[in-house]
C-alpha cells in the first residue's frame, strides 16, 4: 500500500530510541524526510545514520531538550530553516518518573507538564503556519494508554498526558478546515527502554503481560506501523480519534 508520504517532512519528537525511533525509521522507510531531536547527541547521530541507511531520504538531527523552552524555539528554527515547512508532527517524549500521590511535589508536576504538554503545544504551535499554508498537515500525539485507563503508581503521566489528548481533541476541530488531522496514539505496554526501567524499578509491572489479551508486550515496530498510516493520505479523513496500540489491555468499550 503506498501512503503517500513520499517527499512529505516528518518531525519526529524524542526520536533517538524507543518509540520516536521506530517511528521515524518506519516514516523513512514510506519515503519521508525526518527531522528527529533529541537530549543525548551521540545516540542522536547514531541513529540518524540508522534512519538514513533504512529509508535512503533526508535526515536532520537536532540536539536540544523538549522540556525546556528556550530549547524547544531553537528546534524549531533550525528545523524550518532545513525545509521550509513541516508536513507531519509526531509529539512524543520520555515519561515522568513514577510515583504516589504523596511521593511526589510540586516541582515534578511542573516538570511533568513541561516534558508532557508545553511540549507538544510549543511544536505545534511553531509548525502550524506551515502545514495551514499548503492546506495539508498530519499531527500525531503519542501519549499512554493511561490516558483512558490509569496505571498504578503512574500518577504523573496518568493525569498531564490525559491534557494533551483535550488538545488533540480540540484541535482537530479547529483545524480540519484546514485540511489537517490531529489524531492521539496510546502504546500499551511495548519493549522499549522506559518499560525495563519500570519493571526493574517496580517488578510487579512484568505481571501486567497477563492483563494483556495477546500475552506479550508490544514491539515497537508495531506501534510505529499505526502511526505511520495515521501519518497518510489514506488517513485523510481520520481525525480526533483516540487510537490505542496495547494488545487489547484497555477494557473499556468506548
Amino acid at each position: 500500500m503506498d501512503l503517500g508520504l513520499k517527499n512529505k517532512v516528518a518531525f519526529v519528537a524524542a526520536s533517538s530510541q524507543g518509540l520516536g525511533r521506530s517511528v521515524a525509521i518506519e516514516l523513512a522507510k514510506e519515503g519521508a524526510d525526518i527531522i528527529i531531536c533529541s537530549r543525548n547527541p551521540e545516540k542522536l547521530e547514531f541513529t540518524r545514520r540508522e534512519i538514513e541507511e533504512a529509508g535512503k531520504t533526508r535526515v536532520v538531527a537536532i540536539t536540544g531538550d523538549l522540556s525546556i523552552n528556550n530549547d524547544r524555539v531553537d528546534i524549531i528554527k533550525t528545523a524550518l530553516n532545513e525545509f521550509a515547512a513541516v508536513d507531519i508532527l509526531v509529539t512524543n517524549s520520555g515519561g515522568p518518573p513514577a510515583g504516589k500521590f504523596e511521593e511526589l511535589n510540586s516541582d515534578d508536576w511542573l516538570n511533568a507538564y513541561e516534558l508532557l504538554l508545553a511540549s507538544a503545544t510549543v511544536l505545534i504551535r511553531g509548525f502550524l503556519p506551515g502545514m495551514k499554508e499548503k492546506g495539508w498537515g498530519r499531527i500525531i500525539s503519542i501519549t499512554s494508554m493511561a490516558v483512558k485507563q490509569p496505571v498504578d503508581n503512574l500518577i504523573l503521566s496518568n493525569s498531564v498526558r490525559a491534557s494533551v489528548v483535550g488538545l488533540t481533541k480540540t484541535l482537530a476541530s479547529e483545524l480540519g478546515g484546514y485540511g489537517i488531522t490531529v489524531n492521539n496514539v496510546m502504546p500499551g505496554y511495548t519493549q522499549t527502554t522506559r518499560l525495563k526501567k519500570l519493571i526493574n524499578e517496580n517488578p510487579s509491572f512484568a505481571n501486567a503481560i497477563e492483563e494483556i489479551p495477546l500475552k506479550r508486550f508490544g514491539e515497537p515496530e508495531e506501534f510505529a506501523a499505526a502511526v505511520a498510516f495515521l501519518a497518510s493520505e489514506r488517513a485523510s479523513y481520520i481525525t480526533g480519534v483516540s487510537l490505542a496500540i496495547d494488545g487489547g489491555w484497555i477494557k473499556n468499550i468506548l
